[in-house]
C-alpha cells in the first residue's frame, strides 16, 4: 500500500506539493495525472526517499522508503528508461541488480520472459530502441518480486502494440495483488487501464475517484449540424449553453440531445445531426485543471 498524508515540499519560492493526500490500494492500478510542473515527479521522489518532504509523510507498506528492510524487494520503480551502460548486455545488467538486490538469480530469465524481452537478452543495451529500453526498465522494477510498483511514464516510447502490451501487463500485475502507481500523459491509455486515477495541479490534489464517478461530475456534450448554424447557435447561447464551433458542427457543452432538438424545433430550425459525446478522461483532465489555474 502507498500512503501520502498532507505532504509538502517547497523549492525556494516554488510550492512543489502542496498539502497532498491520497492512498494506492493493493491489486489496483492508480493513474497519476497532471500538467507539467504539478509535483507528479517530485512526489515520486519523496516516496522514493530521493528528495526529503518539508513536511507530512510518504509511506509504503507503512514506512518510509528508507526504512524498509528490504526495499528492492518490497518496492519496484521506474522514473526514467535510462541508467542503462550501453555496452552491457540486458541480462548482464540485470544480473548485477539482482545480485546487489538479493533477488534470486532465477528471477532475471524469468522477468525478461514477462517483458518479452527473452530473444534480446543478449542484446547490448546501446542497440536498445527507446521501448525496449522501457520494457528492461520494467524488468529491473520486477526482479525482486516487489508488491508495489511505482512506474513514471512507462508508455513512453512504446508504439501501439507496445502500448496494448503495457496496459495488459499493469492489469496483470494489479491481479497479482500489487499496488500500482503510474505516471501518464497518455490519457487514452490511462482510461484504459487504471481502476482510478489521481489528479494534481500545482502541488495540490484536485480529484481521486474512478473515471466514472469523475466523468458523472462532468457535464455531457453534444454535437449539432444544421444548414441555420448561426440561428441556431443564437437560440442555444440565448437558453445559457456555451457552444463552440468545430468545423460544420456546433458542440453544445452542458446540454442533452433532447433539450438541443426542443430549442431547435420551437424555432422550425432543420437539424442533419445530433449526437450526444461521450466524456472522455481528457474532458475531466482539462477541465479540472484548467479551473485551477484560473
Amino acid at each position: 500500500m502507498i500512503a501520502v498524508e498532507d505532504l509538502r515540499k517547497r523549492y525556494g519560492k516554488t510550492q512543489a506539493v502542496d498539502g497532498l493526500s491520497f492512498t494506492v490500494e493493493p491489486g489496483r492500478v492508480v493513474g497519476f495525472l497532471g500538467p507539467n510542473g504539478a509535483g507528479k515527479t517530485t512526489t515520486l521522489r519523496i516516496l522514493l526517499g530521493l528528495v526529503h518532504a518539508n513536511s507530512g509523510q510518504a509511506t509504503i507498506l507503512g514506512k518510509r522508503y528508507t526504512q524498509l528492510e528490504r526495499p528492492f524487494c518490497q518496492v519496484g520503480a521506474v522514473l526514467e528508461a535510462s541508467g542503462f551502460h550501453p555496452g552491457r548486455k540486458a541480462r548482464n545488467h540485470l544480473r548485477v541488480l539482482a545480485r546487489a538486490g538479493h533477488a534470486p538469480a532465477k528471477s532475471v530469465d524469468e522477468v525478461l520472459a514477462r517483458v518479452g524481452l527473452e530473444g534480446a537478452a543478449k542484446k547490448r543495451v546501446g542497440g536498445y530502441s527507446l521501448g525496449m529500453r522501457q520494457r528492461l526498465a520494467l524488468a529491473s522494477a520486477l526482479l525482486g518480486d516487489p508488491s508495489v510498483l511505482i512506474l513514471d511514464e512507462p508508455a513512453n516510447g512504446l508504439d501501439p502494440e507496445g502500448i496494448r502490451w503495457l496496459r495488459d501487463f499493469l492489469r496483470s500485475l494489479a491481479a497479482e495483488g500489487r499496488a500500482v502507481l503510474v505516471s501518464s500523459h497518455v490519457l487514452s491509455e490511462v482510461e484504459q487501464t487504471v481502476d482510478e486515477v489521481v489528479i494534481i495541479n500545482k502541488g495540490k490534489l484536485v480529484a481521486h475517484g474512478s473515471i466514472e464517478d469523475l466523468k458523472r461530475g462532468k457535464d455531457g456534450r453534444v454535437r449539432v449540424v444544421s444548414p441555420q448554424a448561426k440561428a441556431l447557435e443564437e437560440k442555444l447561447a440565448k437558453a445559457g449553453f456555451v457552444v463552440t464551433e468545430d468545423g460544420e458542427a456546433l458542440l453544445v457543452a452542458g446540454a442533452t440531445s433532447a433539450r438541443v432538438g426542443e430549442i431547435a424545433a420551437s424555432s422550425s430550425l432543420v437539424l442533419h445531426e445530433l449526437t450526444p459525446l461521450e466524456t472522455q478522461l481528457e474532458d475531466v483532465f482539462l477541465d479540472l485543471t484548467s479551473e485551477e489555474k484560473k
